[in-house]
């Protein structure tokens, strides 16, 4: 479309306006393409910096990864991976309490462990050995207590899975007939000694030689460190189960053993 003169046409001469108007088309249209000329230009610049962006920062994060890159080594216990999503365990576990409950409490062990053990013999050792080596003693507590309740959390993170309960076969069915008497003695021993449990701490179903008991530990204790083997276990930490289920344990630990235990995985476990 022609330009609409923007000034008054005077007539020159006797001559036609035409070469006036002309002239400002012309002028018009020089303008209009330097200014898309200029729109293009910056619009490259700006798509060749977002693409140097790109690779300069693909080449900072790739020598982090390398050693000597410059990052700091990574810690040498890390947060173990949920074996399912956090919203998996509803009704009876809600995300939010999961979230808590590992993404800042067990976090939480694994960030005090990784403290404690900087540039000590345990940085990096397996779990199973700091637990059994620093079981007892009054001046490895803080080590005990934080590698104790990394291990701990994880085995209980084990120890259910979406639509558990019910009951169990094979083996570890049998175990539990010899040991308690049945399914629902042994539900009912579980029960109770978690409710019996004062203050913080976790019920375990464990493996003492031939038999299966059932035993309490308090605050970051456990079965390791006192040579035997854990099968199952409940927290029943507050925190754990609080926000679902205030103050009301015993429901929390019967809808772990109706609705979440982990049988396969506690099969798994028995000598």
């Amino acid at each position: 479309m022609l330009f609409a003169a923007r000034h008054k046409v005077i007539p020159h001469g006797g001559k036609s306006d035409d070469l006036v108007i002309y002239r400002a088309n012309i002028e018009y249209q020089y303008n209009q393409n330097e200014e898309a000329r200029m729109t293009a230009l910056l619009a490259t610049r700006s798509h060749l910096y977002f693409v140097f962006t790109l690779i300069i920062g693909s080449a900072l994060v790739s020598n982090a990864a390398e050693p000597g890159g410059g990052s700091p080594q990574s810690t040498p216990f890390q947060l173990p991976a949920l074996p399912y999503a956090m919203n998996q365990l509803e009704p009876y576990i809600s995300s939010n309490t999961m979230s808590f409950h590992y993404g800042k409490h067990h976090q939480g062990y694994v960030d005090s462990l990784n403290k404690l053990t900087a540039g000590t013999e345990w940085a990096g050792q397996p779990l199973e050995r700091i637990i059994v080596a620093n079981a007892g003693a009054t001046d490895k507590t803080a080590i005990f207590n934080s590698a104790a309740q990394v291990w701990n959390h994880t085995f209980f993170w084990n120890s259910m899975k979406p639509n558990g309960g019910g009951k169990p076969s094979g083996r570890i069915l049998e175990m539990i007939d010899k040991s308690f008497g049945g399914l629902d003695q042994f539900k009912t021993a579980f029960t109770d000694a978690a409710v019996a449990q004062f203050g913080s701490g976790w019920v375990w179903l464990v493996q003492d030689g031939a038999t299966l008991k059932v035993v309490r530990t308090s605050n970051a204790d456990n079965p390791l460190a006192h040579g035997q083997t854990a099968i199952l276990t409940c927290d029943v930490w507050e925190h754990a189960y609080y926000l679902d289920y205030q103050n009301r344990r015993k429901d929390f630990v019967t809808a772990f053993l109706d609705h979440l235990a982990n049988w396969d995985f506690a099969a798994t476990q028995l000598k």
